[in-house]
């Protein structure tokens, strides 16, 4: 489903800002697995996805997503088979645009000219009341009226209406209370469970990215340093992954944020 073949990416190269962030990254995945990663910061998990979305072009190496190349593809072509939350709830939806109107961005009905039919407001009533926030019954509200959890939850929901090849999910409970992150995170096992979506997701909650998915790994200095599946990942513990961690870099890891989690 996704295959990245030996992908690199310096940023100011030959000056003295240079900072290779992507070192010769080579990863697989297939179709259905949802994959956690973590690293501290500044490891190259955002620069990855943006690789992989075409925010930028990749120095070297190949992108391939469900057998098509797309690594000189545009940003916005890439958009339409590839899905992506952030960290910043604010980001992914239009404020001033209800609801409805959000989700009609998102499921292309029918264009901007074309009326709504009740079987699509139907669709999106249902497809609302499996959040069970309540926003099945708001949804001509405009989407700034919504808290943080209810956009990413919504957000979630637009990126997911009609599946993408690959979902990116940059820390995107990382804003949230604890209560609301769970909610988040558990309409996010259903939605790519039910339709079975190729998944990546960073975390910086070790225990949770042991717990969700199938496979886990590591990013440091921009390269997959440890990644760990089957088996081997269900009887690991935190302790067991901080191990494993230093054995392979030779170091320790010091992110504050990722210990305390």
């Amino acid at each position: 489903m996704l295959k990245l073949d030996h992908i690199s990416k310096t940023f100011n190269p030959g000056t003295l800002n240079e900072k290779k962030a992507l070192d010769q990254v080579d990863l697989h995945l297939e179709r259905g697995d949802f994959v956690t990663i973590v690293g501290s910061n500044g490891a190259g998990k955002s620069t990855l996805f943006n690789a992989i979305a075409g925010s930028f072009l990749v120095d070297s190496g190949c992108i391939l997503v469900d057998g098509q190349d797309i690594t000189f593809m545009a940003e916005h072509k890439r958009s339409k088979h590839i899905g992506r939350l952030f960290q910043d709830p604010m980001r992914g939806t239009a404020p001033h645009m209800t609801i409805e109107e959000n989700l009609t961005l998102a499921a292309g009905s029918g264009g901007w000219f074309a009326p709504l039919t009740q079987k699509d407001r139907q669709r999106f009533r249902d497809q609302l009341a499996l959040l069970d926030m309540g926003l099945e019954d708001r949804i001509k509200q405009p989407v700034g009226l919504l808290s943080g959890g209810q956009r990413q939850a919504l957000t979630l929901l637009m990126a997911t209406m009609n599946p993408p090849w690959l979902l990116l999910l940059d820390e995107h409970t990382a804003a949230l209370d604890p209560a609301t992150a769970e909610k988040v995170l558990k309409i996010t096992r259903e939605v790519v469970a039910e339709n079975r979506i190729t998944t990546l997701m960073v975390t910086h909650n070790m225990q949770q990215a042991l717990e969700l998915g199938n496979r886990t790994l590591m990013m440091d200095s921009g390269r997959v340093v440890l990644d760990i599946q089957g088996e081997e990942r269900k009887g690991m513990t935190v302790s067991d992954l901080l191990a494993r961690f230093k054995a392979g870099v030779g170091r320790g890891l010091d992110n504050d944020r990722i210990l305390l989690s």
